[in-house]
C-alpha cells in the first residue's frame, strides 16, 4: 500500500478476555489493521491507539479492516475518523480491497 513506512511499531490494545486476569494484548502496527478479532467493546480505544502509533511511524495510506455485517464496526471508525486532525479523507475501500468492509485512510504527512 503506498504510503507505507518501513517500520512496523507495537502497541498495547485490548484486554484478553481468556484470561483471569485482565492484560492488554501486544499487536503489530502495519499499515492494515483488522478488527475482526477485537471485541466490539474496545474497537473504539483500538482504533484511537492504531491511528496513534501509525502518525508516530509516519504512515500516510491505512486500510482498517471493519467488516461489512450491520454496520456498527464501520460507525464507530468513521465516528473517530472524522474528528481526527491528522485524517485528510476515508472512504470505502476498493472491492479488491474489501470493499464496504473496509475504510482506507489518508493522513497527513508529517514535516520533520
Amino acid at each position: 500500500m503506498p504510503g507505507r513506512s518501513s517500520g512496523t511499531g507495537w502497541a498495547f490494545a485490548f484486554m484478553n478476555p481468556s484470561d483471569d486476569e485482565l492484560e492488554p494484548v501486544r499487536i503489530e502496527v502495519t499499515d492494515v489493521l483488522d478488527l475482526h478479532s477485537v471485541p466490539p467493546r474496545d474497537v473504539k480505544g483500538v482504533t484511537e491507539e492504531y491511528l496513534a502509533e501509525a502518525m508516530r511511524l509516519r504512515f500516510t495510506a491505512l486500510r482498517i479492516i471493519h467488516g461489512r455485517g450491520i454496520g456498527v464496526q464501520r460507525e464507530i471508525v468513521r465516528s473517530i475518523l472524522a474528528r481526527h486532525p491528522a485524517v485528510v479523507d476515508y472512504r470505502d475501500a476498493p472491492v479488491e480491497s474489501g470493499g464496504r468492509g473496509a475504510t482506507v485512510v489518508t493522513l497527513r504527512q508529517q514535516r520533520n
